[in-house]
């Protein structure tokens, strides 16, 4: 970590790339976290660098660069809270693919909080010790995601990751695929080299006008500790308006209680998307099964591969529709 305490009003950003464990927050631990806040030119005043132990296997090397007595040898992400609040407060939060990053960081914050909330209640039952205070769940004043800015530009990319995605929108980054030469590098170089593309890639989307950006308190948690728009959260915890009739065709329509997923390639806010399908009485599921209607993605229609929930709708044999053809097959919908 940096010597220097930056004021967020002179260095208003800060661009964060974790490694974890896995992809639920929920059981997923964070294994690294790496950050630098900079001002509007790209110029870095602060930056943090951290290792946690997560308690329990990290998994595979060649997946974080780390060796298990590194991770021994690391604090529990609670030792590191409060310096990563000093640092997130009050400052705009640049991530890649923010349902994951921002919902691990949750998701420790609250273990640490509640870790420490338990330990106070038994110093308080053995004559009231000194209480424990770790630090809170940081308070970013917005959350840039430069994974969702790029699609809602128009990129369908198959491969998420943030060289892959910084390579399609023009900014120079290292490859993402894996090399002896990167092997040899360390994970604290590797990592930052991946935090620094994070910069360059938002101020390429802001000369753009394409950062889009979402206050932390419109988020919750999913049931796998992901975090996303309230409203999409709601919409999948909402009662069936219907009976799901089937798989949706062309000649028939949409009806009441069709069973709909959304797929991340779309260009449209998929919040947006959702909202038409429950105005239509139909039902949202994150997850695809063969009870879903339809998938929404952009795939298709700008020749791109399928991939994600697209690819697995295609297999059984579901109806993929564009965001746009969605909105129109909505329009047609009865009683619209």
């Amino acid at each position: 970590m940096s010597d220097t305490n930056t004021d967020p009003g002179s260095y208003p950003y800060v661009a964060v790339f974790v490694q974890a464990t896995g992809i639920h927050p929920t059981t997923s631990r964070l294994l690294t976290l790496d950050a630098v806040a900079f001002d509007e030119e790209g110029t870095v005043g602060e930056d943090l660098h951290l290792v946690f132990n997560p308690g329990g296997d990290p998994g595979p090397r060649h997946t974080h660069g780390l060796s298990p007595s590194d991770f021994a040898q690391a604090p529990r992400f609670s030792r590191h809270l409060k310096a990563l609040d000093k640092l997130l407060d009050a400052r705009t939060l640049v991530v890649h693919n923010s349902p994951l990053t921002w919902g691990l960081i949750v998701s420790e914050a609250r273990r640490a909080m509640n870790a420490a909330a338990r330990a106070n209640r038994s110093r308080n039952r053995r004559n009231g010790r000194r209480r424990q205070r770790v630090g809170h769940i940081p308070r970013p004043t917005e959350i840039v995601d430069t994974l969702d800015s790029a699609r809602r530009s128009g990129l369908i990319p198959t491969d998420i990751r943030i060289g892959a995605v910084a390579q399609l929108l023009g900014v120079e980054a290292a490859s993402p695929v894996a090399s002896v030469e990167r092997a040899r590098r360390s994970e604290e170089e590797t990592s930052r080299e991946e935090t620094m593309t994070l910069v360059r890639m938002f101020l390429e989307l802001r000369a753009k006008d394409a950062a889009v950006s979402v206050a932390p308190d419109e988020l919750s948690a999913d049931r796998f500790g992901l975090q996303r728009s309230t409203a999409r959260v709601e919409a999948e915890r909402a009662e069936p308006a219907a009976g799901n009739p089937g798989v949706y065709s062309p000649a028939a329509g949409l009806a009441k209680g069709m069973e709909i997923v959304v797929a991340d390639d779309i260009s449209a806010d998929p919040d947006e998307v959702i909202a038409a399908a429950l105005g239509a009485g139909l039902t949202y599921s994150e997850k695809l099964t063969r009870q879903t209607s339809l998938v929404v993605s952009d795939a298709p229609a700008v020749g791109a591969q399928l991939h994600g929930k697209a690819m697995h709708g295609h297999r059984k044999g579901i109806p993929v529709l564009s965001a746009e053809e969605f909105f129109t097959a909505v329009s047609k919908a009865p009683g619209r």
